[in-house]
């Protein structure tokens, strides 16, 4: 796709807060990116850092209340999904924008076989009857690799192995040839083999289908295999955005830099400890007016305490475009 395309996905200034007996949670704060098509975005962050909650307000996920999303833009393509009816949000689900959840064995329904499973998208979305819903199903369950298809058809969820489980979770959300493919953690809680398969599986349909894919994982490997660029998330909001390659290369955040150091190494060099980050998240019962890490970063100063650091652009491009990054600190001005 040319670097002056639109993007399929473009979010601006998406807020969502949780209203609890003990006061406002602000989960989301101003968050923005775009996809493009045919691009795996990768997001990353400890666990509370807003990864899901962001990525599940675009669709309408969230139970409401308590969850509320106030304020943003998510435009799929020229429309804007925070204003169109729950109607048209529940067509857009699966027929423009598939979900795989990160337990497929809670995602998947017991009562119901595999097979109806797949097919009540394609019945719904797609118009299909019901011997053509079944003849894509078996399509769909070969494509994402499952053996004997036709027969694992009248299979329920129980009687799939764990990766097996998340193999058909894929061919839920690949059922209506989405646009775009959100997968939260989908590999989390698999064995390295299975995880591995999957990657190279997710990888596979890329290719064939052309489709974008935004992967929410805490795994930094995985993003370094899979993804184009990456957004580091902390606090609710971006921390740091830029291709893979070059965000690897020359962090810029302290968080991004800690989260890096806390790979292990495989260079055969043993360090005397693993490297871990001191300190726990913080809690967002108000809209950030500080930095959220100051409080465990090590080059925090009184202007963090004072002002929320805005992104900015640090490679010249456009903002978004290339690599940016929102800290009040920076290498150059450590240096000098």
């Amino acid at each position: 796709m040319p670097d002056g395309a639109a993007p399929v996905l473009d979010v601006r200034g998406l807020k969502t807060v949780f209203r609890t007996r003990g006061g406002e949670i602000h989960a989301v704060n101003s968050v923005s990116f775009h996809l493009k098509r045919g691009e795996v975005l990768g997001v990353v962050g400890e666990s509370g850092s807003g990864k899901s909650v962001t990525m599940m307000s675009l669709i309408g996920l969230l139970p409401t209340p308590p969850a509320e999303v106030r304020a943003g833009t998510v435009m799929l393509d020229e429309r804007d999904l925070l204003k169109i009816s729950p109607e048209e949000l529940r067509q857009v689900r699966g027929a423009r924008i598939g979900f795989v959840f990160q337990d497929p064995m809670t995602s998947l329904n017991p009562v119901f076989t595999v097979g109806m499973q797949i097919m009540e998208p394609l019945r719904e979305h797609m118009g299909m009857d019901k011997k053509q819903a079944e003849t894509r199903a078996v399509e769909l369950l070969e494509l994402v690799g499952i053996p004997d298809a036709r027969k694992r058809l009248k299979s329920y969820p129980h009687q799939f192995s764990g990766g097996m489980r998340q193999r058909v979770m894929i061919a839920i959300a690949l059922a209506c040839n989405p646009d775009v493919l959100i997968a939260d953690e989908p590999t989390t809680a698999l064995d390295v083999t299975i995880q591995a398969q999957i990657l190279e599986l997710v990888k596979e349909l890329r290719k064939k289908l052309g489709m974008a894919i935004i992967w929410i994982t805490h795994d930094l490997g995985v993003i370094a295999n899979i993804a184009d660029r990456v957004m580091v998330m902390y606090g609710g909001q971006v921390a740091e955005h830029g291709p893979v390659k070059e965000l690897f290369a020359d962090p810029r955040h302290p968080y991004t830099r800690a989260l890096l150091k806390t790979i292990p190494s495989i260079s055969g060099q043993r360090e005397a400890r693993l490297q871990v980050i001191e300190g726990q998240p913080p809690i967002l019962n108000a809209a950030p007016t500080a930095c959220p890490f100051r409080a465990r970063c090590t080059h925090s100063h009184a202007r963090c305490a004072a002002e929320n650091p805005l992104r900015r652009a640090v490679d010249g491009t456009a903002l978004g475009q290339g690599h940016d990054v929102a800290c009040h600190w920076s290498p150059e001005a450590a240096d000098a």
